[in-house]
């Protein structure tokens, strides 16, 4: 996994934001913020529940607009192993004194990361400029402010991308991985003989096409889910299944199947020279065995 030094990232943010010149940001903080996570441990590949939470001071200016949040997890040699920028559930120039904002995302741990301890830094950031709001927390420098850490395991039972899918591909953010599918995909785990949540997060990243791509998940049971992804951020998918839909044999074999795709290079608005037919964009897919 491709690994950027905590120092690297803060480069521009240290440029934009006047503070980073100070050895004490003496700014007043324009908001405090906090964070949960569902559980202390997680396995590479697995999903992180996360609870921001963000207080306004009385007395205090109206943020400024359209602020986004990071997120970026580093270990304990300070590298960057991954990140979760987004913008928060209600927008900035929204928040007010004695309101809370607090919201949940979903965060999965990249499949490649090491296990150990992950620990999480935030921030509240514009895309614009770079620069960053001073906010009341633990500030590790350059407004970026240590909020929760994780222990990483290795993964138990991975799901293998099999017949269907194109090549993982990755992109300039650390840890971030995904493969397109065809019209149908194929992805298959070992059959834990109990309950389970399988766990699909995907996208329809290119704006052009139809606002929304219909995905049925299948097993040897039948239809197991029926999905909508819009256009846009990523969608994570919660499926419940029991041992009686997976099958009795060692290995379970799942279906992805959307309804509609396209090429590409058969498409004007991208001038794209892909010839692929591509389906649905899978980032992750993890099995949670229920009461773990």
């Amino acid at each position: 996994m491709r690994r950027l030094s905590r120092t690297a990232i803060v480069v521009a943010a240290c440029v934009a934001a006047a503070a980073c010149g100070r050895r004490e940001d003496t700014a007043p903080p324009v908001a405090s913020i906090a964070v949960s996570l569902s559980s202390p441990r997680a396995e590479a590949g697995g999903p992180l529940t996360v609870t921001y939470t963000f207080n306004v001071p009385a007395g205090a200016a109206a943020l400024p607009a359209d602020q986004w949040v990071f997120v970026h997890a580093l270990d304990d040699s300070n590298e960057l192993l991954w990140t979760d920028d987004h913008a928060p559930a209600t927008p900035s120039q929204d928040w007010r004194p004695g309101t809370p904002v607090t919201y949940t995302r979903t965060m999965f741990v990249p499949r490649n990361t090491l296990p150990g301890r992950v620990r999480f830094e935030a921030g509240v950031f514009s895309r614009a400029s770079g620069s960053r709001l001073p906010l009341a927390g633990q500030d590790r420098g350059m407004r970026a402010y240590e909020v929760a850490s994780v222990t990483v395991g290795t993964v138990t039972n991975p799901v293998v991308a099999s017949e269907g899918w194109y090549d993982a591909e990755t992109g300039e953010a650390p840890g971030r991985e995904w493969r397109w599918s065809r019209r149908e995909g194929h992805l298959s785990f070992a059959t834990p003989k109990t309950p389970i949540t399988l766990y699909l997060q995907m996208d329809q990243p290119v704006a052009s096409l139809p606002a929304s791509q219909a995905v049925e998940v299948r097993g040897p049971s039948g239809v197991l889910a029926t999905l909508t992804i819009p256009a846009g951020p990523p969608q994570v998918a919660k499926v419940p299944l029991t041992p009686e839909q997976l099958g009795p044999g060692e290995r379970a074999d799942v279906t992805v199947k959307v309804d509609t795709t396209f090429v590409p290079a058969a498409t004007p608005q991208l001038k794209s020279s892909d010839t692929r037919e591509l389906g649905i964009r899978l980032l992750n897919a993890f099995v949670e065995a229920k009461g773990i």
